[in-house]
Order: C-alpha cells, then sequence, then structure tokens
C-alpha cells in the first residue's frame, strides 16, 4: 500500500536522502510555491501541463503504479529537464535534477472539466516518484518502492522554507531538521526564523 505523507515528520521518517532523494525535495519545494491552495484546501495549477511547461506530459500509468483515475480526471508528470516548454524548471531544481540522472518525478492527478479548452484546472492528487536507477534495466518505468502521495498539509508546510539567494540554504536546513528529533510544531512558518536559522547553519559548514 502506498504511503502518504502528511507532515515534515512523515517525510523524515521515510528516509531523507534515501527513500525521498535530495533532488525529489527541490522539486517539491518548488512545486508547493507554484501552486495556489485556497482555504479549503482546494489546489489549482497556475501553468497547462498540456504545454509540457516544467517538463510536464500527460501520465498513461501503463505500469499501474497509480490507481485508474476517475472520469474526467488525468494524471500529468511533472521534473523532466529534457523536456521543456516555454516555463522552465528553476536553475537549481535543473542542477539537481541533472547531477542525479534526471529521475525524480512529480505526478497529479488533474480535473478537467472542461477538456480542450483554457480552464482552471484543479488537482485532487500529488505524488512523487522516481524512475529506477539506469543498472537496473527497468527504461522508463517509475520505482512504486519510491512513490508517496503528498498531502496539502505537506505541501503547505513545504512552502514555508525560503531559498533566498543561497540555494543551499533550504536543502542544508530540511537535512539537519530531518536528522534531528525535532516535530512540526518547530518548524519554521516564517522567513526571520529559517533565514536566521539556515544562516546559522551555513557558518557551521563551511
Amino acid at each position: 500500500m502506498m504511503s502518504s505523507l502528511n507532515s515534515i515528520t512523515d517525510l523524515r521518517s521515510v528516509g531523507f536522502g534515501q527513500s525521498v532523494p535530495e533532488q525529489s525535495l527541490w522539486l517539491l519545494h518548488w512545486f508547493a510555491n507554484e501552486i495556489d491552495i485556497d482555504i479549503n484546501g482546494e489546489i489549482s495549477l497556475t501553468f497547462d501541463p498540456n504545454s509540457f511547461d516544467y517538463g510536464s506530459h500527460h501520465y498513461g500509468n501503463y505500469e499501474e503504479v497509480l490507481g485508474q483515475p476517475p472520469r474526467g480526471y488525468q494524471y500529468y508528470s511533472l521534473g523532466n529537464i529534457h523536456r521543456q516548454g516555454s516555463l522552465r524548471l528553476p536553475q537549481h531544481v535543473i542542477q539537481s535534477e541533472d547531477e542525479n540522472g534526471n529521475r525524480a518525478r512529480i505526478i497529479i492527478r488533474v480535473w478537467e472539466p472542461n477538456h480542450g479548452r483554457q480552464t482552471s484546472q484543479i488537482i485532487d492528487r500529488v505524488y512523487i516518484t522516481q524512475h529506477y536507477e539506469t543498472s537496473e534495466h527497468r527504461g522508463t518505468a517509475y520505482d512504486p518502492e519510491h512513490t508517496y502521495e503528498i498531502t496539502t498539509n505537506l505541501l503547505r508546510a513545504i512552502s514555508k522554507f525560503s531559498i533566498n539567494n543561497d540555494n543551499i540554504n533550504l536543502l542544508m536546513f530540511l537535512r539537519n531538521h530531518f536528522r534531528s528529533s525535532a516535530d512540526d510544531s518547530q518548524t519554521p512558518l516564517n522567513n526571520e526564523n529559517l533565514n536566521y536559522q539556515t544562516n546559522h547553519t551555513r557558518k557551521h559548514c563551511h
């Protein structure tokens, strides 16, 4: 049964840097800040996934990693750095993906009531996944052992972290946070606290 990650604690528990690789975290942080989440927890896309923006394309679920989508819904995969439209992923995401084999992906399930026309597309499921290692000779299939559903609550928590101009801040802070005994109540919810803690960490990591 697929695990659902609802909090920073859940993300830590499945193995940061292992079951959830660092490049997946960068991609998830970008995504959490790209979407719109209303007060009721409804997630809306801010781009058309049919346009190949941000490495997006239709995902047929041929490996049956996910369940069959209900009528009116479509799966899309995001994060392919070699297949980007006019809107491109941030450079730090591209660099991380390039260094790690372009394997990390986000899969979304989108409600398309007006298929073929420009419309506000609502997401009701978000997953992180990754392709198998090249050495495993599984082609472009996704690895079900490294596929997790991401809740709205976790997307909101991830979006609170700031990268600023120093792209290492997010990664360094989350790495230390995940390896500590801190719980979600200690996650910084404003940039001032985050900047202090990440700057403090950076000073001791040169």
